[in-house]
């Protein structure tokens, strides 16, 4: 049977995008991709990218103090928010017009429509068009969700905080993980009067708790009005404000609340269940090793498979899948040890098996420094940094490492590499200190604070 397409690719952000270019550009494989909204998905339009921008933007505020310490006579001016913002997003048009080119030039045809599933080899536009291809590739990534409950209309999402008309004098965010945790020190770094509720006894559930502790104590350090143990019981409308009744009973106005409380795969009407293409509890798709579907010839990939949900980890996937389908190489996906950042402020950056993990899985040794950073210490601040290792006593292999420092993101890339190689405590040992730096620490802990 002859089809349109070797390959028909829903969903235009990072994971379907690198999946249809390589398969196109380097196997020669015809290919089409639909996307309904704009190309680059979360990641790039409405998630890491303008995030970073606005964590970079939210810094200068403390550095205008640290500069006057170390002698700069220079004044602060005030933030514009329109002025960034429009910088903003002509970046983003910038970067999607780049994502557009790099399919065109591999030779992908796109479709800027909404695509679903007829059958195993039929995809259907929103235009009534068919197209048949003899792999299916759903790369439709996620969203964000708001639970129901009185006046849940009225909160936002991060989709929304990139977009918001001026800058809030006062914000309510909800939630503990880390986009409602990264956003609470944007927001806060920008001037905005920042509460966080969150309902759990600490931020960043799933995180090494010594990393959470610091991370949270440098927060409400910073001016963040963090309450644990609270979550919002209903909000009313109160003029231009919103009337917040928490579940102690209190009452808070706030401009604007965002809710960061969890995400939800985009697998709906996608025509799924009639193909008996399988789906888990939170509605993701239910994919093997080779991100493959109970329907052969119907792949899955990023958020939407709700497995690692980070953006290298659907281009991974996405490279995988080419591997597999195309390259006549099958590649099971790994999710093995997966360094990743958190741009909160304090960053955080984290490889590996949490203290309490590890000490569940096997006898440890831990080895941690923590201190104040030679840059902020002369200008007066006390933010302090934490360099840790998780070891295991029987082999010495670092099971984890983790970073709350500042540029803890670029710190965490390198030792990643190390953990993954299988790294003993030894092998760090023997690396020279680079001095003066923050990371040193990593290679010059000799004794464990403790052994578990």
């Amino acid at each position: 049977m002859s089809f349109d397409y070797d390959l028909f690719v829903i969903g235009g952000g990072s994971g379907g995008v690198r999946a249809a270019r390589v398969a196109a550009g380097d196997t020669g494989a015809k290919v089409a991709l639909a996307e309904e909204d704009r190309y680059g998905g979360t990641c790039v339009i409405r998630g890491c990218v303008p995030k970073k921008l606005m964590v970079f933007a939210s810094e200068y505020s403390g550095m205008v103090e640290d500069a006057q310490a170390y002698g700069w006579d220079i004044q602060a001016g005030d933030f514009s928010w329109d002025a960034f913002k429009g910088k903003l997003h002509a970046e983003l048009d910038r970067l999607e017009g780049i994502y557009r080119n790099l399919l065109k030039n591999s030779g992908v045809e796109s479709f800027d429509q909404r695509a679903k599933l007829v059958d195993a080899h039929t995809v259907e536009l929103s235009d009534g068009t068919r197209k048949t291809a003899k792999h299916i590739l759903i790369a439709t990534g996620g969203r964000p969700v708001v639970p129901e409950f009185p006046g849940s209309e009225l909160a936002i999402t991060s989709n929304e905080i990139f977009h918001l008309d001026k800058l809030p004098e006062s914000i309510l965010i909800v939630g503990g993980g880390y986009i409602a945790s990264e956003f609470a020190g944007i927001m806060n770094g920008l001037g905005v009067k920042t509460t966080q509720f969150y309902r759990g006894e600490q931020i960043l559930r799933g995180f090494d708790m010594e990393a959470r502790n610091m991370i949270a104590d440098g927060m409400v350090e910073a001016g963040v009005d963090l309450k644990l143990g609270t979550n919002v019981a209903e909000m009313r409308k109160e003029g231009d404000a919103i009337r917040v009744t928490d579940t102690a009973g209190n009452e808070h106005l706030f401009d604007v609340v965002m809710y960061a409380t969890g995400r939800a795969p985009n697998a709906d009407d996608l025509g799924l269940e009639q193909m008996g293409v399988a789906r888990g509890a939170k509605g993701e798709i239910v994919v093997d090793d080779y991100s493959q579907t109970g329907v052969p010839s119907v792949y899955a990939i990023g958020d939407v498979t709700d497995r690692v949900n980070l953006t290298p980890v659907a281009i991974r996937e996405g490279m995988a899948f080419v591997e597999t389908v195309f390259k006549g190489n099958p590649t099971p996906v790994d999710h093995d040890l997966i360094p990743t950042a958190i741009f909160t402020q304090p960053e955080m950056g984290t490889v590996g098996l949490s203290e309490e993990e590890a000490r569940a899985q096997e006898p440890i040794e831990v080895y941690a420094a923590s201190f104040k950073p030679m840059q902020q210490s002369f200008a007066g601040r006390a933010a302090k940094v934490l360099m840790k290792l998780i070891v295991s006593q029987e082999t010495r292999k670092v099971l984890g490492c983790h970073i709350v420092a500042p540029g803890a993101g670029e710190m965490i890339q390198l030792a990643g590499i190390a953990v993954k190689m299988g790294a003993t405590k030894e092998d760090f040992d023997r690396t020279v200190a680079v001095h003066p730096t923050m990371s040193e620490e990593l290679v010059t802990m000799k004794s464990p604070v403790r052994s578990a």
